[in-house]
C-alpha cells in the first residue's frame, strides 16, 4: 500500500507548506492519538494512552508542538513534553517511562525552515509500517473531539535532559573514564546543545563546546556533522585530542582526530567492529548500506567479520540487524546503530563506543582507524525527466559491465534513483581515483543520452 504522507523517516517538508502546517499537524496528532487509543495496550480501566513529544531547536517547533499536543489531547491521549532533546532521547524516554509512543519534531540535518514529525513505538523503535498506514487512513476521517471528560492532559518532564545524560553515561564502561582527553564537541546549535558536553565532562574529559547557542534559526548552519569544517578547525586551534560533531537532532556522528582529519560513519563503524571483535564481543557481523564504502566491506572480510548491505536509510539498516540478530550497523553519513546499547541510532552513544575502543586499546583515533583507507567514491546526479529503469537499459548495462571489468573486482558501480527528486544517482568507487572519476562521468553521459531519447 502506497504512502501519502510518511516517508522513510516520518513526515517532513518546508514549514508553512503542506503538510508541515499547524492545521495538518494537529490532524496528524489527532489521527495518531485515535489509532493509539484503539490499540490493545492492556491499560487499566480509565487509563489513557500517553505519548512523549520532543523537539529540536527550530523556531517552528513551538508551533508544531502546540498543534500536535492539541490533536493528541482532542483524541483522549495524555501528552508528556520533553522540550528540546535529541531524537534518540525521545526513543529512550518513551521506553523507560513505559509510554505508548514517542514523537519527535525535527528535520534532522536540514535547514531551519524545514521541519518534520517522526514517531517511535513504545519500545523505542521506529513505528511499524502497519501503524503508520493506520494513521494515514485515519487522516481521511473528520476530527471528532472527545467529550470533555475524555480529553487528555499535558505534563512537562522537567528532568528529561538529566535522565538522558545519565543514560548516555551508562553505555560507557564503569571502569574507564575520559580523564586526560581534550575533546571538542559540536552540537550544530541543535537538540544536543545542553546535553553532549555534560556527558563528556562528567566522564572526565576536558570539553570545548561549539554549536551550543541555538537561536531557532541557526541549527546546522555552518556547524555540526553536515558542516564539519568548524569542528576540524577548532580541534587544531585548541590542540585537542579529537572532535565529535552531531547533527541537529543528535542521531548522526562524525569525528576528527588531533590533526583535524575527518572520520565518517564507515570509518567509525570499522573502529567499533574491530574493537568488539578483539574483545570477543562482536555478535554476528555488521550492516552497512548500498552507499557504504567498499573498503569497509573488504576490511571486515579480512577480519572474518560478516557484512551485509541494506537500502539507504537507518530504517533499513535496523531491519537487517533485527533479521540477522546482529548488533551494529550504520551509514557513511554517520548514523550508527549499536543495538546492545540503544534501540535506535544515537550520535552521543556511538561516540562513546568509539571512545571506549580508544581507551581500552590506548590508541588515538588516527591509530585506531589507520588500517582502513576509504576508496575514492564519485557520485554524479543525473537529472532525468522520464521514470525509466536505467539499470535495465541495454546501453547503460553494457557501459556498467565495461566499468566493472575495468575496476577488476576492486571497485563497484551503483545506479540509484532518488526517492525525492527526478534524479538518477550514478556512483562509482574503487582504488584508482582517476579511473573512478572517468567511469562515473562516462556512465552518467550515457544515462543522459538515454534519458533524452
Amino acid at each position: 500500500m502506497s504512502r501519502k504522507y510518511f516517508g522513510t523517516d516520518g513526515v517532513r517538508g518546508k514549514v508553512g507548506d503542506f503538510p508541515i502546517t499547524p492545521e495538518f499537524v494537529m490532524r496528524l496528532g489527532y489521527a495518531a492519538g485515535k489509532v493509539l487509543g484503539e490499540a490493545d495496550w492492556h491499560l487499566s480501566k480509565g487509563e489513557r494512552p500517553a505519548v512523549l513529544i520532543g523537539k529540536d531547536t527550530r523556531i517552528s517547533g513551538y508551533m508544531l508542538e502546540s498543534a500536535l499536543q492539541a490533536g493528541l489531547i482532542a483524541a483522549g491521549v495524555d501528552v508528556y513534553l520533553a522540550g528540546p532533546v535529541p531524537t534518540p532521547a525521545v526513543a529512550y524516554l518513551t521506553r523507560t517511562l513505559r509510554l505508548q509512543a514517542g514523537i519527535v519534531i525535527s528535520a534532522s540535518h536540514n535547514p531551519f525552515d524545514d521541519n518534520g514529525i517522526k514517531f517511535f513505538s513504545g519500545q523505542g523503535t521506529k513505528l511499524p509500517d502497519a501503524v503508520e498506514l493506520a494513521i494515514e487512513a485515519e487522516l481521511d476521517n473528520p476530527m471528532q473531539t472527545k467529550h470533555s471528560d475524555g480529553l487528555g492532559k499535558a505534563k512537562r518532564i522537567e528532568d528529561a535532559a538529566g535522565r538522558y545524560i545519565e543514560f548516555c553515561k551508562s553505555t560507557f564502561p564503569n571502569d574507564l573514564d575520559l580523564r586526560g582527553l581534550k575533546i571538542v564537541v559540536d552540537c550544530a546549535h541543535g537538540a544536543a546543545y545542553h546535553i553532549a558536553r555534560h556527558v563528556l565532562h562528567e566522564l572526565g574529559a576536558d570539553v570545548v563546546a561549539i554549536g551550543v547557542q541555538p537561536d531557532g534559526k541557526n541549527i546546522n548552519a555552518g556547524v555540526g556533522a553536515t558542516a564539519p569544517a568548524a569542528l576540524c578547525k577548532t580541534v587544531v586551534e585548541q590542540g585537542a585530542d579529537l572532535g565529535i560533531a552531531l547533527d541537529g537532532d543528535g542521531d548522526r556522528l562524525v569525528m576528527a582526530d588531533a590533526t583535524g582529519t575527518l572520520y565518517d560513519g564507515d570509518q567509525l563503524l570499522y573502529i567499533i567492529a574491530r574493537h568488539r571483535q578483539v574483545q570477543g564481543q562482536l555478535k554476528g557481523g555488521a550492516v552497512g548500506t548500498l552507499m557504504t564504502n567498499l573498503a569497509l566491506e573488504l576490511a571486515l572480510k579480512e577480519m572474518d567479520v560478516p557484512f551485509a548491505r541494506a537500502k539507504v536509510g537507518d530504517r533499513y539498516v535496523m531491519e537487517q540487524l533485527l533479521e540477522r540478530g546482529w548488533q551494529i550497523g550504520g551509514e557513511n553519513s554517520g548514523h550508527i546503530i549499536c543495538l546492545d546499547k540503544h534501540s535506535t541510532g544515537d550520535g552521543i552513544v556511538s561516540a562513546l563506543q568509539v571512545l571506549h575502543a580508544l581507551r581500552a586499546s590506548g590508541e588515538s583515533l588516527a591509530q585506531a582507524g589507520a588500517a582502513l583507507t576509504l576508496y575514492p567514491q564519485v557520485l554524479v546526479n543525473v537529472r532525468v525527466a522520464k521514470k525509466l529503469d536505467f539499470s535495465a537499459n541495454d546501453r547503460v548495462k553494457a557501459k556498467v559491465v565495461e566499468a566493472e571489468a575495468a575496476l577488476a573486482g576492486r571497485g563497484r558501480v551503483l545506479l540509484r534513483p532518488s526517492g525525492t527528486e527526478p534524479l538518477l544517482r550514478v556512483m562509482v568507487e574503487g582504488e584508482d581515483g582517476t579511473l573512478v572519476k572517468h567511469w562515473a562521468e562516462t556512465i552518467a553521459h550515457v544515462v543522459r543520452e538515454v534519458a533524452a531519447e
